[in-house]
């Protein structure tokens, strides 16, 4: 995989993409109160939702299972049905929204992973795990990795994944909040001995990470790109450490890379594949994870969207997200061919 050229270009987004962001801003804004709760009604009223469906849309049925339900946990089962494979690898997928805002029915997501059960092909496990700052840190990525023994189950298994699901061939991925996510399960995963359920890549999109230092990123496209400032990122993080503790952005869950970063050299960790775009404020943390993924000897990919901006890859109207997929399915099969 080749990473995008790094000079990027004026940002330039189609009207349809722009009216989306414009309409974003706002809401975001509103249910992000300043005394660090969010306004759930609103965001329950404004964000459109959709419902699983046993009936293909565009080539994929959806069904819900609830993992617990006195915590509200539950996951969205992606199951291309255009493909006669004997078996399909499995993506369990955590969405992004700061740890604190959308769900994995919101249709954003509900679209995106649609897109790759079909497109990669692979059996999509969307989570819904409980956001901040009503449940704080490790809330999250404890819900994350229940969804991984939950799975690792037999009869969980035979009972909610279509027969073809090849849980020895599973991908965790995520955006945003859910690539941070993504990174911190895929390291307890690779610490626990399940029965049969393996990790064998990781792909990180954009992940959420950041730290006390204000990067060149942050400080050159703060108020400029969309969607993110370190304001609404500072809100994010403040939402989401625990209460109690003395602790600030370089905790290692934010910061994971930084000061007081987990020695990963001797982990078995898979391949990694991070996404990073141009006019995102937190590129240089990103960058700066990739690097660090390759100072510690793991097999890390960076692919580079010069043009593009943070969570780019939930509108799929533009060709960048469709390249996103196309990248993703490409490092899935290369790992998948490797194994």
């Amino acid at each position: 995989m080749k990473s995008a050229a790094n000079t990027p270009k004026p940002l330039s987004l189609p009207w349809k993409t722009r009216i989306s962001i414009w309409i974003s801003d706002p809401v975001l804004d509103l249910a992000l109160r300043k005394d660090g709760t969010v306004n759930r009604c609103l965001l329950n009223l404004l964000v459109p939702r959709a419902s699983a469906s046993s009936e293909p849309i565009n080539g994929v049925k959806t069904h819900d299972v609830v993992v617990d339900s006195t915590r509200k946990l539950w996951f969205r089962v992606y199951v291309p049905t255009q493909y006669a494979e004997p078996e399909l690898p499995v993506m369990v997928f955590f969405h992004g929204g700061g740890y604190c805002v959308m769900s994995a029915d919101s249709k954003l997501y509900d679209d995106v992973c649609r897109k790759f059960a079909k497109e990669l092909p692979a059996v999509v496990v969307s989570v819904d795990y409980r956001l901040a700052p009503e449940h704080r840190h490790p809330t999250q990525h404890n819900d994350g990795f229940d969804v991984l023994k939950f799975l690792d189950n037999e009869e969980n298994r035979s009972n909610w994944l279509p027969e073809n699901a090849k849980i020895s061939r599973c991908f965790i991925a995520g955006d945003s909040a859910g690539g941070n996510m993504s990174h911190h399960v895929a390291l307890r995963a690779s610490q626990f001995n399940f029965q049969q359920l393996k990790v064998i890549g990781v792909v990180t999109i954009q992940p959420f990470f950041g730290g006390e230092e204000r990067t060149d990123s942050e400080k050159r496209l703060d108020g400029s790109a969309p969607l993110l400032s370190t304001k609404r990122t500072d809100w994010f993080w403040n939402a989401f450490l625990p209460l109690g503790e003395p602790c600030n952005r370089d905790h290692p869950i934010i910061n994971v890379s930084g000061p007081n970063a987990m020695d990963i050299s001797e982990m078995d960790l898979p391949p990694i594949m991070v996404v990073v775009a141009g006019f995102d404020i937190l590129l240089d943390w990103q960058v700066r994870y990739y690097q660090w993924l390759k100072k510690s000897r793991k097999e890390a990919y960076l692919v580079d969207y010069p043009n593009m901006f943070h969570g780019f890859g939930l509108f799929l109207e533009l060709p960048e997200s469709e390249q996103l997929i196309s990248e993703v399915k490409t490092f899935v099969h290369k790992v998948l061919n490797e194994v």
